[in-house]
């Protein structure tokens, strides 16, 4: 389930599925040919054989590498969709539920205004509930279902992608892929609830509450786990749109990843990197990924090290009504993450100095590692999580270490995300030029 990035609230933005009497019938996105060459390496790609048997990572309670089926992408992508549901039910069988539309308006009250959690560039999602008559085996609770808007090629392919990853892939960190409808032109995927919504919606609103310095770094470190499954792998899996709207958390705070539509196999063999178009979210890809196509786990790390700052900061990686020194999250932040001192003076304000200083500070050497500007000097996934989870039990709060000014000037504060700033606020340091601008296919 991709996270909303606008107001859950905003009724007006909910849609149903086409008017069938008004478009032209959906045809398969490779109906005469498996489209590009890269294309063509993708679905190769996926077509992997099961490895002999499963690994684990070197970090504890990451999980077992994943390991993928022999599955005909290629004829998947360009049958009719009555072939297309004929070959994920014979692949995925029971792990897979193949719902019909008439079943997921019923269950969304036809895609109810009332049942909008989100929208994004992807199209809606809705939530909706099953009970026990719906299908058989599938126990009674709450889904998100998402209404893809497949007009053009993408929108196919990534529909496609989510149900190819998240039908073969399951971590306790990854959202969980209960079904999918391909019926005519519609395409829809049915994904567990998460009744805390995304991580960006409680960091960012206004009338969320904080989150604690300890469920933070417990997000980050659910995240990082996430993305360490992926990445464990023979034949690597590249995430590729690491973001706060795509963290979700179930009502524990559990991070769980959602929105696989633009990931990609890595590498194979001798290859370093996987050349493509460069697709995700301005602020959080990595620059080189960004200025050459090559993709790579390192470029996941990056958006990784981005989202630790905004967890830190409280600020969002690109915020254009800034002052231009302060848009970009990376730049602004660089100069205050090597200095104990400066850094007090960019961590949130609505943590209220309810954080650990040595936490923040060993949390912003690691966000700066993750975002060097030299993929090799990046970390990888088991030492980030090492590094995280040896944060979790410091106790030494800034409010009561005289690292965070408790006194505050009710005339002169300024309300920040719901919450007071400390009146005084260190605007120091040099700051270099954002980076070009690319081409997102998802407003954050």
């Amino acid at each position: 389930m991709t996270s909303p990035n606008s107001n859950v609230n905003s009724s007006s933005a909910a849609t149903t599925p086409r008017d069938k009497s008004s478009k032209q019938p959906w045809r398969p996105a490779f109906a005469t040919s498996c489209c590009s060459a890269e294309d063509k390496t993708i679905l190769r790609k996926l077509s992997l054989c099961r490895t002999s048997r499963s690994t684990e990572l070197s970090s504890k309670n990451i999980g077992p590498i994943p390991s993928f089926r022999r599955i005909s992408f290629s004829d998947l992508s360009r049958s009719s969709s009555t072939r297309i549901n004929e070959d994920l039910a014979l692949n995925f069988g029971a792990e897979l539920y193949d719902f019909q539309l008439s079943e997921l308006r019923g269950i969304t009250q036809n895609f109810s205004s009332n049942y909008l959690l989100g929208e994004g560039g992807f199209g809606t999602v809705h939530k909706g509930y099953v009970d026990e008559n719906l299908r058989q085996g599938l126990k009674p609770q709450p889904v998100a279902v998402k209404l893809l808007d497949i007009e053009g090629l993408q929108g196919h392919r990534e529909w496609l992608a989510e149900v190819i990853f998240l039908g073969q892939l399951r971590h306790v960190n990854l959202v969980k892929l209960i079904g999918y409808c391909c019926e005519d032109e519609e395409r829809l995927l049915v994904y567990e609830f998460m009744p805390r919504g995304s991580l960006e919606n409680h960091l960012f609103k206004r009338l969320s509450v904080s989150l604690p310095w300890g469920t933070r770094l417990r997000i980050a470190i659910g995240a990082a786990k996430g993305l360490a499954f992926l990445h464990g792998a023979e034949n690597p899996v590249i995430y590729r749109d690491f973001k706060t709207s795509n963290v979700l958390l179930d009502s524990d705070f559990t991070a769980k990843l959602s929105d696989f539509g633009l990931a990609k196999m890595g590498p194979e063999g001798s290859e370093t990197h996987v050349t493509t178009r460069v697709m995700g979210t301005y602020g959080y890809a990595a620059p080189e990924y960004v200025s050459t196509g090559h993709l790579t786990t390192k470029s996941d790390i990056y958006s990784f090290g981005v989202v630790l700052l905004e967890l830190l900061t409280g600020r969002r990686a690109m915020e254009k009504s800034r002052p231009k020194g302060e848009q970009n999250l990376v730049d602004w932040v660089k100069p205050y993450l090597t200095s104990s001192r400066r850094l007090r003076y960019v961590i949130d304000p609505r943590l209220q100095g309810q954080y650990s200083v040595k936490g923040a500070k060993e949390m912003a050497l690691l966000g700066l590692h993750c975002i060097s500007l030299n993929p090799k000097d990046r970390p990888k996934m088991p030492i980030i999580i090492e590094t995280l989870e040896s944060l979790q039990h410091l106790k030494d709060m800034a409010v009561t270490c005289g690292h965070w000014p408790v006194a505050v000037s009710s005339s002169k504060s300024a309300r920040t995300g719901g919450s007071t700033k400390v009146k005084m606020e260190f605007r120091g340091g040099n700051f270099r030029k954002s980076s070009p601008i690319f081409n997102p296919t998802q407003k954050t």
